[in-house]
C-alpha cells in the first residue's frame, strides 16, 4: 500500500474526510519530516510508512476534540501534533515549541515550505514563555507527566482554556497526582489506524 493509500484509509477510519491539497500537505509534511530525520533525529520511527499510522493518523484522531482559537503545543519536537492541526484546521492559530533549537529550525522549515500561515514557532522553555496572549487549549505528545504539564504551563492558560495530553496507556497515576486546582474534565480512548497500542486523549480543565 502507497502512503497516500494508507493515509487515506487511515482518514477515512478515523471518520474524517479532508481535500485532496490538505492530504497533499499532510504527505509534503511527512517527507520533510523524514528527510531532516536521517541527520536531526526528530523522530525514534524512521519508517515513512510507519510514520504515516505512528505520526500522522496519530495525531489526526485528536483533531475533533480542540475548539477554535489558540493552540500551543508544548514540547512539539518534529511538530506532532501541532503541524497536522494547522494544517487540517484553518480556524486554529498554533504555537509550536520546543527547547531544542534544531527541532524548531525543522518547525520554522516546515512552516515556510508548507506555507502554513497560521503557524508560530517559538525556541526555549514553556515555564519561560511569556506570549502576548494566553491559549484556548493546550496540548503535548509525550511532553511529560500530567502533573509537571500543567504546572508547568498553568500560565498560559486563557480563561476557559483547557489541557488536551495524549497519552499511551491510562495514566492511573498521573491522574491522581493532579493538584488540586486541575481536575479531569474527561477522557477518550483513541482507535489510531495502523497502530496496535493503547492511546488516550486526556482532557484537563482549571477548577473554578
Amino acid at each position: 500500500m502507497t502512503m497516500r493509500a494508507q493515509l487515506v484509509a487511515g482518514i477515512a477510519a478515523l471518520g474524517m474526510d479532508f481535500p485532496a491539497d490538505i492530504e497533499d500537505q499532510l504527505l509534503a509534511y511527512l517527507a520533510l519530516l523524514e528527510k531532516w530525520n536521517r541527520v536531526h533525529n526528530l523522530t525514534a520511527v524512521r519508517a515513512a510508512d510507519r510514520m504515516v499510522s505512528h505520526h500522522l493518523l496519530d495525531s489526526l484522531a485528536v483533531v475533533p476534540y480542540f475548539q477554535a482559537g489558540r493552540v500551543l503545543d508544548v514540547g512539539s519536537g518534529g511538530g506532532l501534533p501541532g503541524i497536522p492541526l494547522a494544517i487540517t484546521r484553518a480556524d486554529l492559530e498554533v504555537t509550536l515549541i520546543d527547547s531544542i533549537a534544531k527541532k524548531t529550525a525543522f518547525l520554522l522549515q516546515a512552516k515556510a515550505e508548507l506555507g502554513l500561515g497560521n503557524v508560530s514557532v517559538a525556541t526555549g522553555r514553556v515555564e519561560a514563555y511569556q506570549p502576548e496572549a494566553g491559549f484556548n487549549t493546550i496540548t503535548s505528545r509525550a511532553f511529560s507527566d500530567l502533573k509537571e504539564f500543567v504546572t508547568l504551563t498553568r500560565h498560559l492558560l486563557a480563561p476557559g482554556g483547557c489541557w488536551l495530553a495524549m497519552k499511551g496507556l491510562y495514566p492511573h497515576e498521573e491522574i491522581a497526582a493532579l493538584p488540586g486546582w486541575v481536575k479531569l474534565s474527561a477522557d477518550h480512548v483513541l482507535n489510531v489506524p495502523g497502530l496496535d497500542a493503547s492511546r488516550h486523549l486526556i482532557i484537563l480543565e482549571p477548577v473554578l
